[in-house]
């Protein structure tokens, strides 16, 4: 059970991670860190040598190899040690080190493509030929010479080189406000109960308290802290999109969407299709939330209303509990795969509980040549069961990727990395309804499943839509501000859900308190892309005959070793899916109506809900 305590000294052992696998000591670090500094300034010894022969170019690729494996260490370390409490100044100061010296990194191999470049492509294809060991490296070469109309001369990319130690300042300076130096509001819960709001506090309130004031009084203390500091993230989200677009330009082309996409060679239509079909077809989304204002009996429904169950469920998600569902839910994966989710439990690599300073949220860290590692807030929710299995399968994704490519393909694209997560948390959900009698759970079962379709694909393709509809008001040459990005934030609440949501002002502020938009620019499209992805190939996997059944587990596995050795789309085509094709996309909103209906059965089966709003598509008028 979550403890009481958020003291970090206090939380037991074996509920936090365990980075010695990674350096032993503060001074181990430093040696590596040492010696991270030589290899860079060794590497600046190799400029002019490319054209020389096979072995030269060969030598070049492996240095940059045993560059990038040290760095995954040296750069990790510092960085979950800040996690783990981000008001520590001194971890922080070594955090900032490693990043000066990842730029330090870039800017020492910056000539690196541009010379490679002027060398033509059919005699790097010959050597690739004659030497084996070179044509390791056949998928990263022509995947750079397809780019090289945007990879600058020499002078152009030691200077992006040079630029690019600001890139993380946006997101720093979002952290430090938001979690280092936030000073999170107490409120009295109805219960007399006394709360700090913290992000993780706040979350379980609304996904918890059957009291409307409560949520309300969550709500209203979490984002007026943002609120305070509504101009800062402003400031800071004007500050991405003028990074991206100043990017965008040097490198050529028309807008930040292309820049984005174009390294994982992903068309920008599959972004416009997503959000178009999506916009199309919220008729859905809106009756899922008029079902559920009925159901919970309110007169007044907001968006801090969304997340509670409609049925009362006083029940704790311990997470000993939670881990075994995860391990169980994954046998249709096959007992190996089974075997390598037990093995991640139990390998000292899980940070499971909020504590003081503590980064929110969760994450799963690819710390290359050890294992990754998982950053919880287990606040003992059902959304923390999910959570975790979602986590847990961006762990095996990287735990299999590490396993079957070299360090050069190890790393996967986001584009694919969601696929694994989302279907990990579907296949548990599967688990727990098939182990589950009572009308209720099955209900709260039911609105987890929905919930998790509305907050991971329509929510995340509204909050694609404002990237997109922003980045664009910077290319536009239009100014950004607070009271701009709350504007274009309210439009888009209506756009999406309609009048099934009453008005909440401080929801237009929402925008400011999404991670993801100050730290990884389009990248929560691929949360719904992906989510998509896992819906066709659970289908595939959790249904008809058994050989078909286990072709596609086969197939599924073998996206996840792949890593990163093709382009994301051919990879997902490989495995039986198509982003290209609009049905896709609306095969996930035919799902989340089926899942609707399912759940307004239920509802009206406790005698709780009535048919909201106007006919479905198909039924009699």
């Amino acid at each position: 059970m979550k403890p009481q305590t958020r003291n970090r000294a206090e939380i037991p052992d074996t509920c936090k991670w365990d980075l010695a696998p990674i350096f032993a000591t503060w001074e181990d670090w430093r040696a590596a860190y040492a010696r991270l500094e030589t290899l860079i300034a060794a590497f600046a010894t190799r400029r002019g040598s490319l054209g020389e022969g096979p072995a030269s170019l060969l030598g070049a690729f492996q240095a940059v190899d045993e560059l990038g494996q040290l760095a995954h260490a040296v750069w990790y370390y510092p960085a979950l040690k800040h996690d783990e409490d981000q008001r520590d100044n001194d971890v922080g100061a070594r955090h900032q080190m490693v990043q000066i010296l990842m730029a330090r990194w870039q800017q020492a191999t910056s000539w690196f493509n541009p010379e490679l470049l002027t060398l033509p492509l059919e005699r790097v294809r010959e050597w690739m030929t004659i030497h084996p060991d070179l044509a390791l490296y056949r998928f990263a070469i022509e995947n750079l010479y397809r780019l090289q109309e945007h990879v600058l001369d020499d002078k152009g990319e030691r200077l992006m080189s040079l630029v690019s130690r600001f890139d993380a300042t946006p997101s720093d300076t979002y952290e430090a406000l938001s979690t280092a130096d936030a000073k999170f509001p107490t409120i009295t819960l109805s219960d007399g109960r006394s709360v700090t709001v913290s992000y993780g506090e706040y979350r379980s309130i609304l996904a918890t308290s059957r009291q409307q004031a409560d949520r309300e009084a969550a709500f209203r203390a979490y984002l007026g802290s943002f609120e305070a500091a509504r101009n800062t993230y402003a400031a800071l989200y004007n500050g991405v999109c003028q990074r991206d677009w100043f990017a965008a330009q040097a490198r050529g082309y028309a807008t930040t969407l292309d820049a984005a996409l174009s390294a994982h060679n992903i068309p920008p239509a599959v972004v416009e299709t997503l959000i178009a079909v999506t916009r199309g077809h919220t008729a859905g989304l809106q009756r899922y939330h008029r079902l559920r204002k009925q159901a919970l009996g309110l007169d007044r429904y907001c968006i801090f209303d969304g997340q509670v169950p409609t049925v009362h469920a006083d029940r704790i998600y311990d997470y000993d509990e939670a881990r075994t569902w995860v391990v169980e839910s994954v046998a249709p994966l096959g007992p190996e795969y089974q075997a390598r989710v037990r093995r991640s439990f139990e390998s000292g690599s899980i940070d499971v509980y909020e504590n003081e300073g503590k980064r929110s949220g969760a994450y799963s860290a690819p710390v290359y040549g050890v294992h990754p590692y998982m950053l919880l807030n287990h606040n003992d929710t059902l959304d923390a069961v999910f959570t975790l299995a979602h986590e847990m399968g961006h762990n095996i994704h990287t735990v299999l990727a590490h396993a079957h490519q070299p360090f050069v393909y190890s790393d996967y694209t986001i584009f694919v990395a969601e696929v694994p997560s989302t279907l990990s948390e579907a296949l548990l959900l599967e688990y727990l309804l098939a182990q589950r009698t009572d009308p209720r759970e099955r209900i709260v079962l039911l609105e987890h499943a929905i919930e998790s379709m509305a907050g991971t694909f329509f929510a995340q393709v509204l909050f694609a839509d404002y990237e997109l509809q922003a980045h664009r008001l910077v290319e536009r040459d239009q100014p950004i501000t607070s009271e701009i990005l709350g504007d274009l934030y309210g439009q888009l609440l209506k756009d999406y859900y309609g009048d099934a949501l009453d008005d909440e002002p401080l929801a237009r502020l929402t925008w400011a308190r999404v991670p993801h938009f100050y730290s990884t620019p389009y990248y929560v499209y691929q949360y719904a892309t992906c989510f998509a992805s896992a819906a066709r190939l659970a289908d595939r996997m959790l249904q008809g005959p058994e050989a078909s059944r286990a072709e596609a587990v086969g197939r599924y596995l073998d996206l996840l070793k792949s890593g990163g050795s093709d382009h994301p789309m051919e990879q997902l085509k490989r495995a039986g899916v198509d982003l290209r094709e609009p049905d896709t996309v609306q095969a996930v909103i035919t799902r989340f109506d089926e899942l609707v209906s399912r759940l307004e059965s239920e509802l009206a089966g406790l005698g709780t809900a009535r048919s909201p709003g106007p006919p479905r598509a198909g039924e009699p008028r």
